[in-house]
Formats: structure tokens, C-alpha cells, sequence
């Protein structure tokens, strides 16, 4: 060692400085990765915990939702421009690594952090989770991104529309291709239409509440919450940005709940639709968690008619036993399997079938779930959509209906299989569900009906109406 290395004053060792804010999304990202979690279930305990230890106030909670949801949402764009700063192949990067730089990444290029902070943020993130060895791998990479900005990058990562559309759009809007193909398959139309839908998809969606009818009024909620009135459903009230739904009274009784507007229209289109004779007994054959159910209850009790309430899945079920609780009209709640159920054919007047899908209609609430999914699932689907469809048939009385809903567009999860059962069965046809949605537009050409987050700010869902006619 020379003379002057030697005299050099040696540099202490600095500890890393934990940042609460981004420790929190480090683990809720790592929660979805590893256990395959939701980021929707993850967080909000996360959150909890860190107001009660006197972490976080409500501006550090919005940050680390932004950042987490943010990430999520945007996390194939994100892969591609790493994917360009590195010399590995990105499935060799280990997946703590690349979570830290997807943060670190949308801090850069997708809020307004300054660059400087958002690098030294998510370095010093990395020396605690990663240590300093890495933490340096991650600086070097952040450095690279920060030299350009989003959409400098996508114009770099992304193929050119011309030469690949559905890669193109996949890689500018963060969708694997697949679902791109198969949301434009279901949308029709040209560029501009299915860019709309990518787009909405990563935008963060209102919550939407439901005053449950005869239980609480949009009045009530309205004058002790910040709301917007609901786009098409007289139930609906949109929360303005911040609120927190829990803390209304009306929720925590259960006379009003979080819903999306579209599960409520899809309610409501099966409560609406006209019948001849009874309507006294209504069933919801997939009733968990319990949103619609409590509404449909809601909406039975009005009438004096009965809900049966049946989920599979015991923990389910006792989630519909909490919603449905308070209820002032007749209902039963049961844990039942609806493709080989105890009642007897003929039982009921009205049925919804809200079947399990591959959920490619709730990406705004669930961005993961877009990379979780794979085309190979819709297999696993396919059988049972059909069975519950094919039981609700037979559940129903002549001249009942059936409500089919999905929150999926894609067509093998809704015309597909209505088209299948109905050729299989017999003694059902479809009814035009388009007038049972009043003033709601853009609903295509019937019978059935898919809503769209770009047209309607709504999730996808899709309703069947199906009449039993012998």
C-alpha cells in the first residue's frame, strides 16, 4: 500500500436508514410474489400496523399505495426497460432484486419523485433488504433509467405497432399478450378501442358504495362522506379520493357496503326482469363473498321473497353469513356445492350465477392477477362454469330466470359457454338483459351484456339473462 493510501482518512461504515414507506411496498410486493397474495388483501393490514406503531399518516399511506398498486400495475413495462439496462436474461436477477428495482423504476418513471431521490431512496432500500453487494448492482441499473423517461423508454423497449400490434400494446400498456388478444377479441373494433381498455386497466378505480334498498338511502351516505352520485345504478354513491368506507357507520352495520357499480347492475338486472306467476324464491348459487347477495337480499326483502344464499367454500360462506346479517327479510345462508346441489329442480323463481372466472374483468383492483393468469387456466374453468350454468338451468322454475354474470370478457367464459349450455339443455332461451340496465349505454347488440372499465368505469362484467321455457 503507498505512503498516500495509507494517509488517506478511512471512510466509517454508514448503517443503511430503514424508510418505513418503502419497507411497507417492499413487503406487500414480496407478499404477492412469494405467497401469491393480493395486493388488495396485503396492504391494508400492512397499513393498519404502521399507523398503530406511529410509522405512517395518511400521506405516507397514499405514497405506499401508489407505490405498491403503481408497480404492480406497470410491472411488464418495467421488466422490459430493467430487461435493457442489465447483461442477464431478467429470469437469472433473483425476484427480491427485481422488486426493488420495479420500485425504484416506477419512483423514476412513473411519479414525480425527484430522480436523485428516487434513486438514493431505493438504494438505501436495497442495502437493508439486499445488502451492500447488491445494492450496488441496483444503483448502477437505476442510474441507466434514469437517463430517459417513460416514454422515451417504451419507444426503445417496445416493437413498433406496425410490426407486432398486440406485442406493441402488451409492452406499452403492461398486459401479457395473451390477455391483450384475448380483451381485444372480446371488444372488437380497432387500435383506439382496446387502447382505451389497456388504459383503464391501469388506472386506479373509484370505490363505489351501495346503500343497501330499505336499509340506507345514497341520502344518508352522502351527508356523512365526501360522494359523488353513482354513474348508472340508483344504489351507487362514488367515494372522493381519500376516503376511508370503513369508517361509515352504514358500513359497519351493513346497511351499505363497498360494490363496484357493474355487480350492482348485474343485480339488478336479474331482480328487474319481469316474471309471470311466483317470485318468491330466489337463489344466489356462488354467493361468495357477498355483495350481490346482500343486495339481492336487500332488494328481495322489498318484495317479501326469499334469498338462499350458497357458497362452496365454508370460509366463504360464513363472509355471505356477514354481509347478509341484519337483513330484515327472509334469507339462508349454506355452504354448498352448486354443481351438485341439495335443492330440488324447479326450486326457485330467480338465479344468479355469478360463476369463479379467470377475474381478467377486475385488473383495475387486482393488477397481479394479470400475471398470475395463464390462457392454460380457462381450461380449468371451462367444465365448471358450464355445471353451474347447466344446475342453475334445472334450479330455476318454467318461466324463472337465470342470471350468467362473470367478472371476465373473455369470450370463452361468457358466450361461449351461455351458447354451449343452451345447445346442450334445451328448454332455456336467452332474454335481452339490455333494457333491465336503464340508461346505461354502449351495451352492443344483445341479448347479453358486457360492461367495459373504459366505457362504463365499471369492471367487465358480463350478464346473461336466460328464461327456462320448459
Amino acid at each position: 500500500m503507498s505512503e498516500q493510501a495509507r494517509r488517506r482518512p478511512h471512510k466509517p461504515y454508514r448503517r443503511p436508514q430503514k424508510d418505513p414507506v418503502r419497507m411497507l411496498a417492499f413487503e406487500a410486493l414480496r407478499a404477492v410474489d412469494e405467497r401469491d397474495a393480493y395486493a388488495n388483501l396485503v396492504l391494508p393490514p400492512l397499513l393498519r400496523k404502521a399507523r398503530e406503531k406511529g410509522d405512517f399518516d395518511g400521506r405516507d399511506a397514499a405514497l405506499a399505495t401508489e407505490l405498491v398498486y403503481g408497480t404492480l400495475r406497470r410491472q411488464g413495462t418495467y421488466d422490459a426497460i430493467i430487461s435493457a439496462c442489465i447483461d442477464r436474461p431478467l429470469r437469472e436477477v433473483d425476484p427480491p432484486v427485481l422488486d426493488v428495482l420495479a420500485l425504484g423504476a416506477h419512483q423514476l418513471l412513473g411519479t414525480r419523485i425527484p430522480t436523485h431521490a428516487a434513486v438514493s431512496a431505493s438504494v438505501e432500500l436495497a442495502r437493508v433488504v439486499l445488502g451492500d453487494g447488491r445494492a450496488k448492482f441496483v444503483n448502477a441499473v437505476l442510474r441507466k433509467i434514469s437517463q430517459q423517461d417513460l416514454d422515451a423508454w417504451v419507444a426503445q423497449v417496445a416493437p413498433p405497432y406496425e410490426k407486432d400490434a398486440e406485442d406493441h400494446l402488451a409492452v406499452v400498456h403492461s398486459h401479457p399478450r395473451w390477455v391483450v388478444s384475448a380483451l381485444w377479441d372480446a371488444l372488437g373494433g380497432g387500435r383506439a378501442g382496446i387502447e382505451d381498455l389497456l388504459e383503464a386497466d391501469n388506472e386506479r378505480p373509484e370505490v363505489t358504495l351501495v346503500a343497501r334498498p330499505g336499509r340506507s338511502t345514497t341520502e344518508e351516505l352522502a351527508a356523512v362522506t365526501e360522494t359523488l352520485p353513482g354513474r348508472w345504478s340508483p344504489y351507487a354513491l362514488r367515494m372522493a379520493e381519500g376516503g376511508e368506507p370503513g369508517a361509515i357507520e352504514a358500513v359497519k352495520e351493513g346497511r351499505a357496503g363497498v360494490q363496484d357499480e357493474g355487480s350492482q347492475l348485474v343485480a339488478l338486472a336479474l331482480a328487474n326482469a319481469p316474471l309471470e306467476g311466483s317470485d318468491a324464491r330466489w337463489l344466489d348459487g356462488c354467493a361468495g363473498p357477498g355483495g350481490k347477495a346482500a343486495l339481492l337480499a336487500a332488494l328481495a326483502s322489498e318484495r317479501g321473497a326469499a334469498l338462499l344464499a350458497s357458497e362452496k367454500q365454508p370460509h366463504r360462506a360464513r363472509l355471505v353469513e356477514r354481509a347478509l346479517a341484519g337483513n330484515p327479510g327472509a334469507y339462508q345462508v349454506i355452504a354448498a356445492d352448486g354443481t351438485r346441489p341439495p335443492w330440488r329442480p324447479g326450486s326457485f323463481d330467480r338465479v344468479l350465477m355469478d360463476v369463479p372466472c379467470s377475474g381478467l374483468g377486475a385488473l383495475r383492483r387486482r393488477p397481479e392477477a394479470r400475471w398470475r393468469r395463464r390462457p392454460e387456466d380457462l381450461d380449468g374453468f371451462a367444465p365448471l362454469q358450464r355445471a353451474l350454468l347447466t344446475e342453475a338451468l334445472s334450479a330455476v322454475r318454467v318461466g324463472g330466470i337465470v342470471g350468467y354474470a362473470t367478472c371476465s370478457p373473455h369470450l370463452a367464459e361468457t358466450r361461449v359457454v351461455v351458447d354451449d349450455v343452451l345447445k346442450k339443455v334445451g328448454g332455456a332461451e336467452l332474454i335481452d338483459a339490455r333494457p333491465f340496465m336503464p340508461g346505461v349505454p354502449a351495451l352492443g347488440d344483445g341479448p347479453d351484456v358486457q360492461l367495459w372499465p373504459h366505457l362504463h368505469g365499471t369492471d367487465a362484467m358480463y350478464l346473461a339473462l336466460l328464461r327456462r321455457t320448459a
